[in-house]
């Protein structure tokens, strides 16, 4: 039995740190603010030493109050989040590009011809919110100088020296190959990216190297992407159960075992986690605004914060006829289409703030229920249960509502900060290679299970509404 170890989510708006002990749980957590800056033309950065301060802080705020040693350090990371950076000094080259960021969306439209073969290569569609896309319009107007590599590689850097990345995260790139989950060259060419010099590809158990951040001499013993963390935590390997995470966006993904899955309904095929060796994988979906959705009506004043969901959506039976599709950041999976706005429609002069605020939570959920019928399209069998975490699961309407619109079960973690706790999980896999994954996921256990209460026919009217409105979206000027 190992130690507690320390695990560190470092999240678009904010990092998020654990001290978690294989007995006791949790016994120590922080948390470090990150402001992105959102600038016009859908371009979305961060000063890539706030990310760095953010870790260190967390991880620091963390340990002392815990109050007692820890045996190794894991860390979570954004996945697409990137920049430039000199490998001699550290240094960054540039801000941060976040995983949101449009601009590199005319080099996108320039690479269309390419798209079905990376797409078969790397399970990947062409789009800005993938990793490779940033990291050419990066070479191509910013800088040719130094490495530009996802944003973890940077922060492992800076802690521990190393210059790697994990499998799963290399496959946010569009530069991984799916099946034999190396670099491919032919992928790097299309990018105009063919004599990078590129992170080596570790296992998400993998002793890194040590770092003295936090204080004293620990290892660097677990790297994963965000969401395949949280994966890993929800224990959602079983066919027909998938998991999302309601965060700045809401992000559902499904494990579907050893081979790799492209999928023919616009989701994304993707390495979930390498570990000892072997390689698992899942299909994803996203949503790109959920929370950040929530901020946009709290910086509009229609209410204080995602506290208020419950109150003032609660105050309506319904929307009122509003539709909200909440593509503020544009539609991603099964749409893709980036360049999109959101609408909202069916306003009149007796809408309420709480008519918006239910819009709000129906255009979340429906989004999450079309990747529901995508995944359940792409295995071949419905889901019969979504795991859920993430800040918005605190919204009781928010998981009523999804419950509502997918017709199955939604089970809301006991555990908060799933993500933490995955990359928690797989530090102490690499600090202990004879723990099985099975020792060191904590047991799943729901502290709420939502069970839909509207019928089969008020729940298609509801999605029904919702495809209308995106398809007038769809429709309209490109």
């Amino acid at each position: 039995m190992t130690g507690p170890v320390l695990a560190v989510d470092q999240g678009t708006s904010g990092t998020k740190a654990l001290v978690v002990c294989p007995v006791r749980g949790v016994i120590g957590s922080a948390s470090a603010h990150v402001r992105p800056r959102h600038l016009p033309g859908g371009r979305v950065e961060v000063d890539p030493r706030e990310l760095l301060d953010s870790v260190v802080d967390a991880g620091r705020a963390a340990l002392a109050a815990a109050g007692e040693p820890i045996v190794a350090v894991g860390l979570a990371n954004q996945g697409e989040t990137v920049l430039a950076w000199d490998p001699a000094s550290g240094e960054p080259l540039t801000d941060a590009i976040v995983w949101q960021d449009r601009r590199a969306a005319p080099l996108c439209a320039e690479l269309a011809p390419y798209e079905p073969w990376l797409r078969e290569t790397t399970g990947l569609p062409i789009d800005p919110y993938f990793a490779a896309p940033k990291m050419a319009w990066i070479r191509r107007h910013l800088t040719r100088d130094g490495v530009v590599t996802t944003s973890d590689a940077w922060l492992v850097h800076r802690l521990t020296g190393a210059f790697v990345t994990d499998a799963a995260t290399a496959g946010r790139t569009q530069l991984l190959d799916l099946d034999t989950v190396r670099w491919s060259q032919a992928a790097l060419d299309a990018f105009d990216l063919g004599g990078e010099r590129l992170p080596e590809i570790v296992d998400a158990d993998t002793h890194v190297g040590i770092t003295t951040a936090f204080g004293p001499a620990l290892p660097l013993t677990g790297l994963l992407v965000d969401q395949q963390a949280a994966l890993l935590a929800q224990r959602a390997t079983e066919s027909g159960i998938a998991k999302c995470t309601y965060g700045t966006g809401a992000f559902l993904l499904a494990q579907t075992g050893p081979l790799p899955r492209r999928s023919t309904r616009g989701l994304v095929g993707c390495v979930a986690w390498r570990l000892s060796g072997r390689t698992d994988y899942c299909l994803d979906g996203q949503v790109y605004t959920a929370a950040s959705a929530v901020r946009w009506l709290t910086d509009l004043g229609v209410i204080s914060g995602a506290e208020d969901i419950d109150s003032v959506g609660g105050g309506v039976r319904d929307a009122g006829g509003v539709t909200f599709v909440p593509a503020l950041a544009g539609l991603a999976a099964p749409w893709w289409r980036g360049d999109l706005r959101g609408s909202l429609t069916g306003l009149g002069l007796d809408t309420t703030a709480g008519h918006l605020v239910r819009a709000l939570c129906d255009g979340i959920a429906a989004q999450v229920a079309e990747l529901a019928d995508a995944v359940a399209g792409d295995l071949g069998a419905p889901l019969t249960t979504l795991r859920v975490d993430g800040g918005l699961t605190r919204s009781a309407l928010l998981m009523q509502t999804q419950a509502d619109l997918l017709r199955i079960p939604v089970e809301v973690s006991a555990l908060p900060d799933a993500t933490a706790l995955g990359v928690g999980a797989v530090a102490r896999l690499g600090l202990d290679p004879t723990l099985t994954v099975e020792d060191a996921v904590p047991e799943w256990k729901p502290s709420a299970v939502y069970e839909p209460r509207a019928t089969a026919g008020q729940a298609e009217e509801r999605r029904a509404r919702f495809r209308t409105a995106v398809s007038a979206l769809l429709d309209g000027p490109a």
